[in-house]
């Protein structure tokens, strides 16, 4: 006997709604990357989705908000490369300095991505404000700097010292690198020059200042 499971109407509804607000992001990512944030207009986004103006609405107050949003999933998966590198590091090093250093580098890498430098590093703060936009990347990134530091502490490579504060400020430094690179006109030679200043900030952090 068939007996309806009352919540697969529901279920159903859910998943077109995710459907829906996925076709809007992936749209919307596509089209900020391109011309950026300013030359891509709402009517453009719901096009490309294939969708109409009411369904974009229905999930974002306006195109801010849906830029927003795009610059969270921006940051969730540049999270999620950095901390496969991590893994993939001390998988093969077992090394909490390299695993460290790699994670920094690996940010430093990602944000020469195009999509990356346009919508997170050059339309993220003017679209946003310093403020808002300020907030979100140390979401993502803050924590693993802290994590690292602690690994670091507990293996006896650093003193120790209060690691909150001090993954701020190395958040900031690794940040402002970031930038360096989305503004240079040659992001390659950009991330080549300005790793070799942070790697050597990093380095300072180690007891005897060397990773022996």
């Amino acid at each position: 006997m068939y007996v309806k499971d009352e919540n697969v109407g529901r279920r159903t509804q859910e998943e077109r709604r995710a459907a829906t607000r996925r076709a809007l992001l992936c749209a919307a990512r596509e089209l900020f990357a391109e011309g950026g944030y300013h030359a891509t207009a709402a009517g453009e986004v719901v096009r490309r989705a294939g969708l109409t103006r009411g369904a974009m609405y229905h999930h974002f107050e306006d195109k801010r908000d849906l830029f927003r949003a795009v610059v969270e999933e921006v940051e969730a998966e540049l999270d999620g490369i950095v901390l496969v590198e991590a893994r993939r590091v001390l998988a093969e090093t077992s090394s909490e300095w390299e695993v460290f250093r790699a994670g920094h580098r690996a940010y430093l890498d990602v944000c020469m991505r195009p999509d990356v430098r346009r919508i997170l590093l050059l339309d993220g703060p003017a679209v946003l404000g310093w403020e808002e936009w300020h907030e979100i990347d140390p979401a993502h990134v803050v924590g693993q700097i802290q994590a690292g530091l602690e690994s670091m502490m507990e293996s006896g490579m650093m003193e120790r010292s209060p690691t909150r504060p001090l993954a701020h400020l190395l958040h900031g430094a690794v940040l402002e690198a970031a930038l360096y690179v989305a503004v240079s006109e040659d992001p390659t030679l950009a991330r080549d020059e300005v790793w070799d200043g942070l790697e050597r900030l990093l380095e300072g952090l180690l007891r005897g200042r060397g990773t022996e």
